[in-house]
């Protein structure tokens, strides 16, 4: 039995994983586009909220491919997201996940710790939820790809174990 539909959204770190296969009391409808990035979401919110009807959770992922083309100036589009998010589905729990902490030459670990504290301050602004992956993952560890960018199966696993502790934590908070 279902325990309802769960929309993830986001880039390849969504897409490349089976999420359906690791929460199957869930429906998952899995948005991830390999390259997207926070402005290429946005543009798609208006398709995705007309085809998806009444998610019980929403994860949005949305921001790593935006550090790899050097774009920190996407904060504003992000909360729009969650703003178009939040007012399509009043009853969803919108969560947005934290950047994880990529292996990113030219991007230092206090720059993304300073992002993820924005993150956090917007979901509060916008009365979403906010996942903090970043402190669970621990910088040039074997969670990570070759790339630093790209998970590995213990990555996911970790991260998908964290993704229903919180939402376990919600479903009783709501009860």
């Amino acid at each position: 039995m279902t325990q309802g539909t769960f929309l993830f959204l986001g880039d390849s770190l969504i897409a490349d994983f089976n999420w359906q296969e690791r929460m199957p009391h869930f429906q998952i409808l899995n948005y991830g586009i390999q390259g997207e990035t926070v402005q290429g979401l946005l543009n798609k919110i208006t398709s995705i909220t007309g085809t998806v009807k009444n998610p019980e959770l929403i994860l949005v992922m949305i921001g790593t491919n935006n550090l790899i083309i050097e774009d920190y100036n996407y904060l504003e589009s992000l909360r729009q997201i969650i703003i178009r998010l939040t007012s399509h589905y009043p009853t969803t729990e919108v969560i947005t996940n934290s950047l994880l902490p990529f292996q990113l030459p030219w991007l230092s670990l206090e720059a993304l710790e300073q992002i993820n504290k924005q993150i956090e301050t917007l979901t509060l602004q916008t009365g979403s939820c906010y996942l903090d992956m970043y402190s669970k993952f621990k910088p040039n560890s074997d969670f990570f790809q070759r790339d630093g960018v790209h998970l590995t199966a213990k990555a996911y696993d970790l991260w998908s174990k964290s993704i229903l502790e919180f939402v376990s934590f919600l479903v009783e908070d709501d009860n």
